[in-house]
């Protein structure tokens, strides 16, 4: 079996996972992983399949060509995961909104040497006030050498108002 990554956008109206999913089945294909959402009238997402090698070739074709439909989908082949040299993080954090405020977590992060492994935010009212807070969930993977309290101290260090929790992630 080969395994595909595909990356999904589309405008968001019924039927478009419906449209992806029967051209992989028809395929032979597999659906094993997706993360999807809505957003801005748009429907995104992220799907993993596996695919007998006999029909790879077809599928990509016929997932290329629902572009006709308006799906936009790239592919990639699936990678090899890395040893296990990490720690699964889970990570709150809010603070005031302001422009560059993802940039700056991020290159903390990978300055680190912390990769995201699941990253979601938005910025919503303050209760009680109309002051924007930006709020980001994310999966992170440490490496073995760092401690929660050096990467919660570093984050922190970014802005007097970022509030960050850390928490050590059960393996699932």
């Amino acid at each position: 079996m080969d395994h595909l990554v595909l990356t999904v956008i589309a405008p968001d109206k019924a039927g478009q996972v419906e449209r992806i999913a029967k051209c992989i089945t028809e395929h032979k294909g597999n659906w094993l992983e997706s993360r999807m959402l809505r957003m801005a009238g748009q429907f995104a997402g992220i799907l993993r399949v596996a695919v007998p090698a006999e029909t790879h070739a077809q599928l990509v074709a016929a997932l290329e060509a629902l572009a006709s439909a308006d799906i936009r989908i790239l592919i990639a082949e699936s990678g090899v995961e890395p040893s296990c040299n990490w720690k699964s993080i889970a990570m709150e954090l809010v603070g005031n909104d302001r422009p560059g405020i993802v940039r700056d977590i991020t290159r903390l992060l990978a300055d680190m040497g912390v990769n995201l492994e699941h990253f979601s935010s938005e910025v919503r009212p303050a209760p009680m006030s109309s002051e924007q807070l930006f709020h980001a969930d994310a999966v992170l993977a440490l490496p073995l050498s760092l401690t929660l309290e050096d990467l919660q101290g570093r984050l922190e260090s970014l802005a007097d108002d970022l509030m960050v929790e850390l928490a050590l992630r059960s393996e699932e």
